[in-house]
């Protein structure tokens, strides 16, 4: 199935099943952000962000959320 099917089918969905469609992919999304999130960070990948990150915080250059 090419993308330009797959993106028809979606569009042709009615309104219930496009809804549920629209939950399952935010679902996924937010799962496969999460997987590459953990695997960025036991790789090392984020050490030098964090290490940035905690270098601005000393110097009192970050703010309370």
């Amino acid at each position: 199935m090419t993308l330009e099917e797959i993106e028809q089918t979606i569009v042709d969905l009615p309104p219930d099943q496009m809804a549920k469609f629209r939950e399952w992919f935010l679902e996924f999304d937010a799962k496969r952000f999460d997987e590459r999130i953990e695997q960025d960070a036991k790789s090392g990948r984020l050490d030098q962000l964090a290490a940035e990150a905690l270098k601005e915080h000393a110097a009192g250059r970050t703010s309370s959320l």
